[in-house]
Order: structure tokens, then C-alpha cells, then sequence
């Protein structure tokens, strides 16, 4: 995602991998989830900012982050959030269009050969053209 983002979207990415627990404040296999998942990355991907395991809030405003996450490895918003699972993913997004007024594109599939995306029933015609589009960039960047 993060590679994704920097490609299609000409961004440095600042990566939070969420969960309902920031730093060890709480301790729970999804938790656990997370943070395997957040060492994971930073042994592949060493040069990417990420910080985790971390809430939404701590994520989003870094004066909240400071308090609850002061070592964290940036300073400012994070721009991607990744989400612990599926159900969580799509109810954040589903929030982000219909609460935040958030233009949404996809789901975004990851990690495929060829790009595949989805498209919700609910998906407006702006949000069928605009992943029609981001489609046509990923298989740019394949050949």
C-alpha cells in the first residue's frame, strides 16, 4: 500500500498500523496481530515510516500521538492507515464517505499479479470512475 501510494500518488507515506491498543496499552491476540504485523514491515521495509500498534486518534493528531506515543518514528499525521481487518477497513471507509464527505476509490486489492479492484453496491458513478482510472495507472505500472 505504502509503495502504491508513493507511486500513484506521489507521496511520502507515514504508515499507521491501527488497533484498538497504542503501545502496549492493551494486551489481546488482535493486538498482538498488529504488532507482529507492524515488526514485520519494519524488518522489510526499513527505510518506511510506520508507526504501530496505534489508534486512529494517536495516528491522526500527532499532540495526541506525542502523549500516548512520544518515541514514535514521525511527527505529523500519518497519510495511510492500514486496518487490522476487514470488517474494521470497511467500516472506516464506509464512515470517511458518508460522515467525513470522503471522495472513496476501490477497495483497492494489494499484492496481486495484476491489478484487481471492487467497487461497493453502493459506490456512486464519481467512485466508479475514479477506480476505473486508478486501475488503468496500477496496470501502467505493471508492463
Amino acid at each position: 500500500t505504502a509503495q502504491s501510494a508513493q507511486t500513484l500518488l506521489d507521496l511520502t507515506p507515514k504508515v499507521a498500523m491501527l488497533s484498538f491498543s497504542t503501545a502496549g496499552s492493551a494486551g489481546h491476540p488482535q493486538v498482538d496481530k498488529v504488532v507482529q504485523a507492524t515488526a514485520r514491515l519494519k524488518k522489510e521495509m526499513p527505510s518506511l515510516k510506520v508507526i504501530g500498534e496505534v489508534q486512529f486518534d494517536a495516528a491522526f493528531m500527532p499532540d495526541i500521538r506525542q502523549m500516548k506515543m512520544p518515541n514514535a518514528s514521525f511527527k505529523e499525521a500519518a497519510n495511510i492507515y492500514i486496518f487490522p481487518d476487514l470488517a474494521s477497513g470497511n467500516i472506516g471507509y464506509k464512515i470517511a464517505e458518508r460522515i467525513g464527505g470522503a471522495q472513496v476509490v476501490g477497495p483497492i486489492l494489494q499484492g496481486l499479479r495484476r491489478p484487481l479492484n471492487d467497487l461497493s453496491r453502493g459506490a456512486s458513478v464519481d467512485s466508479i470512475v475514479d477506480t476505473i482510472a486508478l486501475t488503468c495507472l496500477q496496470a501502467e505500472q505493471v508492463t
